[in-house]
């Protein structure tokens, strides 16, 4: 089933929505004043951009919905498992920032799990890699680097907490792990060639955790 166009967003649009709403994150975090309304809306900022990315999807909608359900459930079981056994990442449990939980799980971790993917995975697919294996290791590579740059941001702003105040590196294998895993995935499903918005959002996101570090470490 493909999307009516009149429900789909130029690329253009769905770029100067990333980009925007990550500026104007940046300057509500880095400002003390309203740096707590900014971490309430948090999560809505992450539904806001599944719904960008949804938007500015070229091809069946369907199959995006079956690729979106299926990270979502399988992120969130993986985040479950981390919490509630240690068996992944490490000893963790999550604060108030990223909102509604169920079982002491966000679900926009979720939602968090499909962008994270869908962007790296739609980056890698526009890459010049031809190989699935160095498009798939690639791409795991980038979000252990991405997490690297949010894991203070996440600390500092409670969206979850480490016990005894470190990260293992059990963490950063299992973000590769299931990073490769989840990408791997990705492929199969062969989406048709998407718009740059994807990328976009990847590499916005590493310019936002980026400065708010910068911004962090100069308080």
């Amino acid at each position: 089933m493909e999307r009516p166009q009149n429900l789909s967003i130029t690329p253009r649009t769905a770029i100067i929505i990333i980009v925007l709403f990550h500026v104007v994150g940046l300057a509500g975090l880095s400002i003390p004043a309203t740096r707590t309304l900014f971490l309430q809306i948090v999560p809505f900022h992450l539904l806001l951009m599944l719904v960008v990315l949804v938007l500015s999807h070229a091809g069946f909608i369907k199959q995006l919905g079956a690729f979106f359900l299926l990270i979502f459930f399988t992120g969130y079981i993986a985040e479950w498992v981390g919490v509630h056994k240690q068996w992944l990442f490490g000893s963790y449990v999550y604060g108030r920032t990223l909102g509604l939980k169920l079982f002491d799980i966000p679900l926009t971790i979720g939602v968090n799990w499909f962008l994270l993917i869908y962007a790296a995975g739609v980056t890698m697919k526009r890459s010049r890699l031809k190989s699935v294996f160095f498009r798939v290791i690639t791409g795991a590579l980038l979000l252990v680097v991405l997490d690297l740059l949010i894991e203070p941001v996440a600390i500092k702003f409670d969206y979850w907490q480490w016990a005894g105040n470190s990260i293992p590196f059990k963490n950063y294998l299992c973000w590769f792990v299931l990073s490769a895993a989840l990408l791997y995935v990705f492929e199969q499903f062969d989406f048709k060639k998407q718009s740059i918005a994807a990328p976009v959002l990847l590499v916005t996101q590493f310019v936002f955790f980026i400065l708010l570090n910068l911004t962090i470490a100069l308080r």
